[in-house]
C-alpha cells in the first residue's frame, strides 16, 4: 500500500543497515583504493588506513548523531540546511552527488578491471545498467542481494589474508616515507570508509533510527578497519604495482594460492564492486530525492513510485551522472576526485553536528572537531587540479540554485 505523505517505507533494521554499510565500504575501497594508497605510501599505507579509520569513525558518529535527530532521506544535505545555511546545504548536496558519482564510476570501472578487461568503458556501462535495474525494484530486494554480496566479498578477502599473511610477514618493513605521501594515502583510503553515509542517507527507511543508525555506524567502521588493515599489510609487502590497472589483489592471490585462489578473489571483487555500485545508487538517489523536494534539483526528481519504495526519476538521474564518470575511463582520476569532494562533504557534516543543540547531542564535541580537522587536513594534500574541478562543479550547483531562486521570487 502506498504511503500517503510522500515518504518512503521504514523497512531496514540493524542487520540490514550494517549490511548496507559493509556493502558500500567493502568493495572499491579494499579491492582498488588500497592498492592506490600502497603505490603512494608503500609500507606506511597501514598507518594511512589507521588515520583514515579514526577520521571516518569521528565523521560516522557525527553523521549518526545528526541522522538520529533527523531521520529523513538526504544526509548532510538536509542537516546543513537545518543547522547551518541553505547555501551550505546546497554545497553539501552537490559535493555528495559528485563525490559518490565518481566513486560509483570507479566501482563500475573496477568491475571491468576484475573481469580482466582493464578499464574498458563498455562492460562498466553494462554493469551500471544492470545494477540500476536492480535498484529500481525497491530497497527490500536490494537488501537481499546486498547480503549475498557482502558474504562473498568478505569471505574472499579473509581467505586471501589467511593464505598470504605468513609470506607477507616475512618481508622486511620499509621506511616510514614522506608525511605528505602518508596524508595523500590516508585521503585515498578515507573514501573507502564512508559507507556509513549510506545508512544516514537512508534514515527515512531505517526502523528505530535513533538507536539503529549509531550502532550500525560503529559496527561497520570497526569491522571494515580490521579488514582493511589486514589487506593493506599484505598489499604493502607482496603487491606488484598493478593498482593503476584496477586489480592489485589478483597477482598476490595467484602467487600465494594459485589460480583457484585468484579466481575466488576475482569473484569476491566482482560481487563487492556490484555491491558498492548498488549501495551508491541507493544513497545518491535519496539525496537527489531530498534535493528535488527542496527544488534544488528539478521537482520531477522528488517523485516516488506508487508503492512508496523507489524514487524512480532520481535513480535514473544518478545512473546518468555515474555514466559520465565511467566515460573518463581512469580509476586513479575518478577515485582521487571522489576523495577530495567527500572530504569536503564530511567537513560540512561535522560543522552541522557542532551546531546541534545539547538535547540532540549523543557524542562529545571533541568528536566533531577531530572529524572536521581531519577532513580539512587530508584535503589540503590532494592534487590542485582536483580542487579546480570540484570548485567548477560546485559553481554549477550554486548558479542553478540562484537561477531557481530568481524564478521563484519572480512569481
Amino acid at each position: 500500500m502506498a504511503r500517503q505523505n510522500g515518504e518512503l517505507r521504514r523497512e531496514v533494521g540493524l542487520a540490514g543497515a550494517v549490511l548496507l554499510g559493509l556493502g558500500s565500504m567493502v568493495g572499491t575501497g579494499v579491492f582498488v583504493s588500497l592498492g592506490l594508497a600502497v603505490d603512494v605510501a608503500g609500507s606506511a599505507a597501514v598507518g594511512a588506513v589507521l588515520i583514515a579509520a579514526v577520521v571516518a569513525m569521528c565523521n560516522g558518529l557525527s553523521s549518526a548523531q545528526l541522522a538520529a535527530a533527523n531521520p529523513v532521506a538526504g544526509g548532510t544535505y538536509e542537516y546543513a540546511y537545518r543547522y547551518l545555511h541553505p547555501v551550505a546545504g546546497l554545497a553539501a548536496g552537490w559535493l555528495f552527488l559528485v563525490a559518490k558519482s565518481a566513486s560509483a564510476g570507479t566501482a563500475a570501472l573496477g568491475i571491468a578491471a576484475y573481469l580482466g578487461l582493464g578499464t574498458a568503458r563498455a562492460p562498466a556501462l553494462a554493469a551500471l545498467v544492470v545494477v540500476t535495474g536492480l535498484v529500481l525494484t525497491g530497497i527490500r530486494r536490494s537488501n537481499q542481494a546486498n547480503a549475498v554480496v557482502v558474504a562473498v566479498s568478505v569471505g574472499a578477502l579473509v581467505v586471501l589474508v589467511v593464505f598470504a599473511a605468513g609470506e607477507a610477514g616475512a618481508v622486511p618493513t620499509g621506511t616510514a616515507g614522506d608525511p605528505a605521501d602518508l596524508a595523500r594515502a590516508a585521503a585515498l583510503v578515507f573514501v573507502a570508509f564512508t559507507g556509513y553515509g549510506r545508512v544516514a542517507t537512508l534514515g527515512e527507511e531505517v526502523r528505530s533510527s535513533r538507536r539503529t543508525i549509531p550502532r550500525a555506524v560503529v559496527v561497520t567502521v570497526l569491522v571494515t578497519a580490521l579488514l582493511y588493515v589486514s589487506v593493506t599489510f599484505v598489499l604493502s609487502r607482496l603487491g606488484t604495482g598493478t593498482a593503476e590497472e584496477g586489480s592489485p589483489l589478483i597477482p598476490i592471490a595467484q602467487a600465494v594460492g594459485g589460480s583457484g585462489l585468484a579466481g575466488f578473489v576475482r569473484v569476491g571483487a566482482l560481487t563487492a564492486m556490484v555491491g558498492v555500485l548498488l549501495n551508491l545508487l541507493l544513497g545518491l538517489s535519496r539525496v537527489v530525492l531530498a534535493m528535488g523536494r527542496r527544488r534544488d534539483l528539478p521537482v520531477v526528481t522528488a517523485s516516488i513510485d506508487r508503492a512508496g519504495r523507489t524514487p524512480t526519476v532520481a535513480v535514473l538521474a544518478v545512473a546518468v551522472a555515474v555514466a559520465g564518470f565511467v566515460l573518463i575511463g581512469d580509476i586513479r582520476t575518478t577515485w582521487s576526485f571522489s576523495a577530495l569532494t567527500v572530504l569536503l562533504y564530511y567537513a560540512v557534516t561535522n560543522l552541522a553536528a557542532l551546531r546541534q543543540p545539547a538535547e540532540e547531542r549523543r557524542v562529545p564535541v571533541v568528536v566533531q572537531w577531530t572529524g572536521l580537522i581531519g577532513c580539512v587536513s587530508l584535503a589540503v594534500f590532494m592534487d590542485p587540479v582536483m580542487w579546480l574541478w570540484a570548485a567548477a562543479l560546485l559553481a554549477v550547483g550554486v548558479v542553478f540554485h540562484g537561477w531557481r531562486q530568481r524564478r521563484l521570487d519572480g512569481r
